[in-house]
């Protein structure tokens, strides 16, 4: 389908960048060579970053790590940033960069979009960040997203998207009257204790789930991304064993896509959670007004019960999650009543700094402007140029690396971390896949310090997020920057 209001053009051909991922992780990894990276740590880091470094060393006395959040842990040190606008960032010691990380993906107006900044600035004059009592923004915020989204209905916000993913599979639960969850192996839910399953690569189950008792997924388990035979197998394995309340889905694939799914495998498993009695859950948390207006849902035409949100339903600005969906699923979260006065059982869900009149300000504000701006056709034009480009210099250096697209989600993989997945009927080869998985993590480390040393911040040296706050001069440039990093690229000789 041409953009229409979409970020994108022409969907990609998830098989035939499967099976370049294939390619990718079937040869010892390909990285930034070790001279170049060594140049770039002393005449970039060391030399032009050394507030950023003196403040980390600071902050790791009193802040595990140094740093609260997981996408800032950089090699060789994280760097302070200190503003943002646009698709800029500037950090403590005056350098600037091109902001490919976005805030893991919901600035798709760029940072600190003016319009949202000075509605939030007129609220802190007049009602200020939180009362803990209704503000009129939280029926604008729900009414616009009831608007935008075709499948919701009714709308319910809260702080995040872990909290929100968490709040659907109680809904769930009570309204099916069933028991497990399944989700796709390798997505992402947030970090609550039943959905921290199978996360990163497909078949993980609990191995990375750190602190998490075995026992809490004795009614969560995993589906192998792309695959309805799969599936469809644990759904009717499930029938024998409390049902199945709920299938999540990260529709364009886990982690945002990293390991793509074709149209036909989202609209089949719609189709057999329906046949299994079971609730569709999308996870929107990324795709939601970035892919559309309408979500990825509308982009493929698939009408999920229920839709989690989070990062951008706040415009960038703390408080960012909800889930909407189907009135009568979202009766679980009233007054204990339906539509029609019926009594049903209320699902437990709290959070006293969710819905703030400022988030809700600050996420109505943001989809108006998105709306008004068409930002995400933007946003994926700008990701197109980039995918294309680099694809271009891929070819140009010889190098394995993988680049794809969906709109301005946009993917450079150069070691296929997340492609490898784990298979229990061959538990002996887990330590390897383990081995594997930790080298080339660390590898994309290295790519992303390298990339930081040109002036482009990603996330994790493989993710990019494009913002409507681009234009082709400013891609040309990203590019021209990629490009200084991809001709000192090489194999890692014996690392495999």
């Amino acid at each position: 389908m041409p953009y229409n209001g979409f970020a994108i053009d022409q969907y990609l051909d998830a098989a035939a960048v499967t099976a370049q991922l294939d390619a990718l992780i079937a040869q010892p990894p390909w990285s930034i060579r070790r001279d170049a990276l060594a140049d770039y740590v002393e005449h970039y880091f060391n030399a032009r970053c050394a507030r950023s470094r003196e403040m980390i060393a600071q902050a790791k006395k009193v802040i595990p790590g140094g740093v609260q959040h997981n996408l800032a842990f950089n090699y060789p040190f994280p760097i302070v940033i200190t503003r943002a606008e646009g698709a800029k960032l500037w950090d403590i010691d005056g350098n600037w960069y091109y902001d490919l990380l976005q805030a893991g993906g919901p600035t798709i107006l760029g940072s600190n979009a003016p319009a949202v900044r000075e509605q939030v600035i007129d609220l802190l004059h007049t009602c200020g960040p939180s009362t803990g009592l209704f503000h009129e923004f939280e029926y604008k915020l729900a009414r616009k997203i009831a608007d935008l989204v075709p499948s919701v209905e009714m709308f319910r916000m809260l702080g995040s998207g872990t909290e929100a993913a968490m709040c659907a599979a109680r809904i769930a639960r009570l309204k099916t009257g069933k028991k497990n969850i399944l989700k796709m192996g390798g997505a992402y839910h947030g970090w609550s204790d039943q959905l921290a399953y199978g996360m990163r690569i497909p078949g993980t189950r609990g191995i990375l789930s750190k602190g998490v008792p075995g026992f809490v997924f004795k009614h969560t388990d995993e589906f192998f991304p792309n695959d309805l035979e799969d599936l469809e197998r644990k759904l009717r394995a499930n029938r024998l064993d409390g049902g199945t309340a709920a299938v999540y889905l990260e529709p364009m694939g886990p982690e945002s896509g990293t390991r793509p799914v074709s149209r036909e495998f989202v609209r089949g498993a719609a189709r057999l959670a329906r046949q299994y009695g079971a609730l569709l859950i999308f996870d929107e948390v990324v795709t939601g007004f970035r892919i559309g207006l309408s979500g990825a849902q509308g982009f493929f035409g698939v009408d999920p019960d229920l839709t989690v949100f989070g990062k951008i339903i706040a415009g960038g600005y703390p408080g960012a999650g909800g889930v909407g969906g189907h009135a009568d699923c979202m009766a679980h979260l009233g007054a204990g009543l339906d539509s029609a006065g019926k009594k049903v059982p209320k699902a437990m869900c709290g959070g006293t700094m969710a819905a703030t009149p400022l988030s809700c300000a600050a996420g109505y504000c943001t989809l108006c402007e998105i709306e008004r701006t068409n930002a995400c056709e933007t946003a994926g034009r700008m990701g197109d140029r980039l995918t294309a480009g680099l694809q271009e210099r891929i070819r140009k250096y010889g190098l394995p690396f993988v680049a794809f697209n969906q709109g301005s989600i946009c993917h450079l993989d150069s070691v296929g971390t997340m492609h490898f997945s784990i298979d229990w009927k061959k538990p002996w080869t887990i330590p390897e896949i383990l081995k594997q998985t930790g080298l080339r993590q660390r590898e994309m480390e290295h790519m992303g310090a390298a990339y930081m040393a040109e002036g482009i911040v990603t996330l994790a040296g493989s993710r990019l997020y494009t913002s409507a706050a681009y234009d082709e001069a400013m891609i040309d440039d990203v590019l021209d920057r990629f490009d200084r990093v991809l001709a000192n690229c090489g194999p890692l000789e014996g690392k495999r």
